[in-house]
């Protein structure tokens, strides 16, 4: 089964086990699977108001204080700014995801996140680019901001890079491992 095949099978299942839910206030909202509960909230005038809707057909209107909007505020967004790096097994990953989120951020895009942005495995990419070009960090940041997925892979497999990522890679593997590899060899001496 193809990856489209496999995705539309999802939702097709998920359509199944989904239920329509009249909450208390007359709205209708659909709970998929063994979702509880949808939150979500609204700005009206300068109030911020939670709303919160349960699969028994209660839900629940809360309208935030003003005193505690700030700390509202930093938790949504240490919770967005960690949620930029879920996936993401390397460090340097998931900095190069915070700094692509935080752009988007300071111009005023909220949902600006491609699916599959394909940060996994850019930070080699990135490095084996500055070691071959010269060019700073933040050049070649800028480069492949602008690249598909497909287009990060072929450079990643590109006669030129290769050597360098395999280089890297093997560098990075072996910090991880936090063996010396030069010690083994050298026993085998």
């Amino acid at each position: 089964m193809s990856a489209v095949e496999k995705e539309v099978s999802e939702k097709v299942v998920a359509k199944k086990d989904a239920e329509v839910v009249t909450l208390t206030d007359g709205r209708k909202v659909e709970f998929v699977g063994k979702r509880k509960l949808l939150k979500d909230y609204k700005v009206d005038g300068s109030q911020v108001i939670l709303v919160l809707d349960f699969r028994n057909g209660e839900t629940r209107s809360i309208a935030l204080p003003d005193s505690l909007i700030l700390q509202f505020a930093g938790h949504g967004a240490a919770q967005k700014y960690g949620d930029e790096t879920a996936g993401l097994d390397d460090v340097d990953d998931m900095v190069l995801a915070i700094d692509e989120l935080d752009g988007h951020i300071q111009a005023g895009e909220w949902s600006s996140r491609k699916e599959g942005s394909g940060l996994g495995g850019t930070s080699v990419l990135l490095k084996a680019l500055v070691e071959f070009t010269g060019k700073t960090a933040e050049v070649i940041k800028e480069f492949l901001s602008g690249k598909s997925q497909a287009e990060k892979l072929a450079l990643r497999a590109s006669a030129k890079l290769k050597p360098i990522i395999d280089r890297l890679e093997a560098e990075k593997v072996s910090k991880a491992a936090k063996v010396n590899t030069d010690e083994l060899f050298a026993q085998l001496d």
